[in-house]
């Protein structure tokens, strides 16, 4: 077979072998012919030694060009692999048998093949679809000769309680079957629409090319028919031995998912983890069956591969704990001066994050308030003292254990900040399951890819949250909030619900308490705001959460007794983990901007408050509604003593006026982000100095951006500085003022991992020890953290490398602009700089700016040493819907880009 043509594929891989077969399917004595990609006698040719075999086997309807990638990435002489990708027989260009090959007859047949071959150790297998399937049945059949394993998009056990993809049905359906995946190509073309983005002409053509004619899709037609959709299918019992063997399969694992899969989607992945346990797994958001296509597979192998053969992985480089030496960074008051840290990681672990529940409701508090809720009236909705808060979470713990719940059982919480939550969250984490945090903050569709990207066993939620499960299919046992109706239960599938959990936990009150989950297992995967891409879940484990605890308190002074009204969602829930009296105010909490000064007064008034936590936007909305207080509500205020205000930066002014509002309190604005809460802190008054500092421009780095103060409690800061490309490519941290670069942190309450991200893991923690936070910023002569945006937002002109925050602050301060956005346009290394504003009050429509505006903002950015090329203005700059803060910078540039070319504006 001549290979010229096929784009991507070298014609020297392309070979037969004629092959003894052993199957059943064949009379004694067959011979069989198999095409081939085999790069073995390239590299051999090249005087190249391989590290070892790559066994590509493809499914159905593809065939080895699948895997051309791969073979290229293993021809390299940097890192020689052979690669070999087979034809299965009857498909691609292999022989037609006229026989009916099942699953056992194929595996089979590939040991036929690689003892052909004369295959030996070590050889790592790739499959995707029922390839996978037939690559791990040659894998455990091979375990002297099997070095690891991978698999893309494929499943090895369908649940008897489930049915099969409905592709599926409709492709085994008498009256379709025969005419779809033989007599006609559809089946081929239809997989061929599964790619995101779409396959080029040639590569179709190409994937076509074996499979015309009737006469040469049988072998289709019979993969698809050889699907084992029950027991009493005659390949069950082979899929079902594949599916028990992987439990007992310890060489090193990966997978490669393409979510967007019709066919395998991700409760074919969480099975195959609960097999494969420790594989490492990666999730490619936008990418659907023919993961091959859509992304650079070949990359992640190879690199698996090397990592695998060095017997090293840069991705857990961050879960052994944050470096255990020197000084970088860290400091309190004092730049540079190290502080004591909580153990990082394997010592004496912090106490769990439910111990203060259990020691207040034995004190001489136990009868105090420990958590409230408020009602849109002003009063309190509901509210729990600390002993019945203790007695609440361990009778719904013992609930959840009855119903199924586990240690290591992932339950979804759909519930708002208040009471409820907060006592199922913490009898979740007492119980050892793993609490996924995904808030109705992320819009539908965000909220919708997080919660199917973590396979939750269990999803707890309102009546709301358990509709759009109904709807949009979200995977989970049911539990409601509340008790339903028989017939609401039975139309959302609703099992059971918490209040019957927790009487059930109650009569069950005698039994044994479950027993304390590892300080190092998983505790919580809690989701990103999505503002610079798909939201990414963030794993925590119970020792790093106790951790976060204990950086807040040590940083703040938060200490028990402490009364906090939690306007910001995790504070809601770190609330009584710091001993804190905890009241969530009356607020959408999808929408921080809903917060008014009166639900914050009267909030504040019913625990008498001294700590509140508040967004940006939520603050914005109390100084608006300000003038509707009362005495009552301007007095409570006047009693707070702490305002934590995060999420994105709070402009000076915006503190000067809530200071006038709480008059007595200290206002921090702590920095951080999902991975890391917090990593610095600072406060109004040291704001002002740094403003102060850099105004007089008599200190080192003072300005340009955002002042977010000096490292908290045991945390380390450090910057990779930033090339002339925009890119932070280096692995040596500094601190020298001025430097700007990527920022980095290490400390004890950083993140585990990212959930199912090994690839965005390896990134994150490629400087080993540290935490890559993909922010950019500079530390000035004081010590003190600059932030100038995000890494990703960086414009690359053709003269300089463009750090945005600092001059869209200077565009900001001018008389009828509101929040300034800075970003490039055109190529990479040549773009030009393009100014997008909302004005005040919002212009009517968005496009380019008035001559007087656009004349005012370019003279203000030029004042900086910014060349604006262009200024736009919008109604409302795209923001993410948690913080209602975040500027959505890549919209707007693809937005400035299509109205610079002569699009229409629209909204961006």
């Amino acid at each position: 077979m001549v290979a010229g043509g096929w784009p991507g594929v070298d014609p020297e891989w392309s070979r037969e072998i004629e092959v003894a077969s052993g199957s059943a399917a064949d009379p004694p004595g067959t011979v069989r012919r198999w095409h081939l990609l085999d790069n073995g006698a390239q590299l051999s040719r090249r005087g190249l030694t391989p590290a070892g075999t790559v066994l590509c086997v493809h499914g159905n309807p593809t065939w080895s060009y699948l895997w051309r990638t791969l073979l290229a990435a293993g021809s390299d002489p940097a890192h020689p692999w052979r690669v070999v990708a087979v034809d299965q027989l009857d498909m691609g260009f292999s022989e037609r048998t006229g026989t009916f090959r099942r699953l056992a007859d194929r595996i089979s047949d590939l040991g036929d093949l690689t003892a052909a071959l004369g295959l030996d150790g070590p050889v790592v297998t790739v499959g995707h679809d029922w390839g996978g399937v037939i690559s791990l049945g040659w894998a455990l059949a091979h375990p002297q000769q099997l070095a690891g394993v991978v698999l893309t998009n494929t499943a090895v056990h369908q649940p008897a309680d489930s049915p099969i993809p409905p592709a599926l049905r409709l492709a085994l359906h008498p009256a379709v079957h025969r005419w779809g995946t033989t007599t006609s190509d559809a089946f081929l073309r239809v997989t061929h629409s599964l790619a995101h983005p779409p396959l080029a002409a040639d590569v179709r053509s190409t994937y076509l090319a074996p499979y015309r004619g009737a006469g040469r899709r049988d072998g289709v037609g019979n993969f698809v028919a050889d699907i084992p959709v029950d027991a009493s299918h005659p390949s069950f019992p082979a899929l079902n031995r594949v599916a028990e063997g992987l439990r007992g399969l310890s060489v090193p694992a990966l997978m490669l998912w393409g979510p967007r899969d019709p066919i395998f989607s991700d409760r074919y992945l969480k099975d195959l983890l609960g097999r494969l346990p420790h594989a490492k797994v990666h999730r490619f958001e936008g990418a659907g069956h023919l993961v091959a296509e859509d992304r650079d597979i070949a990359t992640p192998i190879f690199e698996w591969l090397a990592g695998h053969c060095a017997n090293s992985d840069p991705a857990d480089a961050e879960a052994a704990g944050p470096i255990g030496a020197g000084t970088i960074g860290a400091g309190t008051a004092q730049a540079g001066a190290a502080q004591p840290a909580p153990t990082p990681a394997h010592g004496i672990p912090a106490p769990a994050l439910w111990a203060p529940l259990t020691d207040l409701a034995a004190g001489p508090d136990g009868a105090g308030t420990a958590v409230a809720e408020m009602a849109a009236d002003g009063t309190v909705a509901r509210a729990l003292n600390w002993r019945d808060l203790e007695q609440h979470v361990a009778a719904t713990a013992a609930g959840l254990a009855d119903t199924g719940v586990r240690a290591g059982s992932r339950v979804s919480l759909m519930v708002p900040p208040g009471v409820d939550l907060t006592v199922v969250l913490y009898a979740c984490l007492r119980l050892g399951a793993v609490v996924v945090v995904a808030d109705a903050g992320l819009g539908t569709r965000g909220l919708s890819r997080a919660v199917k990207g973590a396979t939750p066993d269990f999803l707890i939620g309102i009546e709301k949250a358990l509709a759009a499960a109904a709807v949009l299919g979200w995977p989970g046992r049911r539990i409601s909030v509340r008790d339903l109706p028989a017939a609401r239960r039975r139309l959302l599938a609703v099992e059971t619900s918490l209040p019957a959990l927790t009487r059930r936990g109650n009569a069950l009150s005698g039994m044994p308490a479950p027993q304390a989950p590892d300080a190092d297992a998983p505790a919580a995967v809690l989701f990103t705001s999505g503002s610079t891409g798909p939201a990414k879940g963030v794993l925590y484990t119970h020792r790093r959460l106790a951790a976060m605890r204990d950086t807040v308190a040590r940083t703040l002074e938060i200490r028990p007794g402490a009364r906090l009204v939690a306007g910001f969602a995790p504070f809601a829930l770190l609330g009584p983990a710091l001993g804190a009296v905890s009241v969530t105010p009356a607020m959408d909490v999808t929408a921080p901007g809903t917060l008014t000064a009166q639900a914050l007064a009267h909030a504040a008034a019913a625990i008498d408050a001294t700590v509140v936590f508040a967004s940006p936007a939520a603050l914005r909305n109390v100084l608006a509604t300000r003038n509707g207080l009362g005495t009552a509500g301007h007095r409570a205020l006047e009693r707070v003593e702490l305002l934590l205000s995060a999420g994105a930066p709070v402009a000076e002014a915006l503190l000067a006026g809530v200071q006038r509002l709480l008059p007595h309190a200290s206002l921090h604005t702590p920095y951080g982000m999902t991975e890391a809460l917090p990593v610095t802190d600072i406060s109004f008054e040291q704001i002002r100095d740094a403003g102060s500092d850099a105004a007089a421009g008599t200190m080192t780095g003072a300005g340009n951006g955002v002042c977010v103060g000096q490292p908290v409690y045991g945390a380390r800061v450090a910057l990779i500085p930033l090339a002339a490309d925009g890119t932070a490519p280096g692995d040596n941290p500094v601190t020298e003022p001025g430097v700007t670069g990527e920022i980095l942190v290490s400390a004890p309450h950083v993140k585990a991992s990212y959930d199912r991200l090994w690839l965005t893991q390896r990134e994150s923690a490629r400087t080993a020890g540290w935490h890559r936070t993909g922010d950019v910023g500079h530390f000035d002569a004081a010590g003190r953290l600059w932030v100038e945006g995000r890494l990703a937002h960086v414009v690359t002109g053709p003269d300089a490398v463009l750090t945005p925050v600092g001059t869209e602050q200077s565009l900001e301060r001018l008389d009828g602009v509101g929040p300034a956005a800075l970003v490039g346009v055109g190529p990479a290394g040549t773009q030009a700089v393009v100014a997008v504003v909302e004005t005040v009050p919002p212009a009517r429509r968005s496009g380019p700016a008035a001559p007087e505006l656009a004349a005012r903002v370019r003279a203000a950015a030029r004042a900086d040493g910014v060349n604006v090329a262009a200024v736009l203005v919008v109604r409302a700059q795209p923001t993410d819907i948690r913080h209602n803060a975040k500027i959505d910078r890549t919209r707007l540039a693809r937005w400035a880009s299509a109205v610079l070319a002569g699009g229409r504006a629209g909204t961006p």
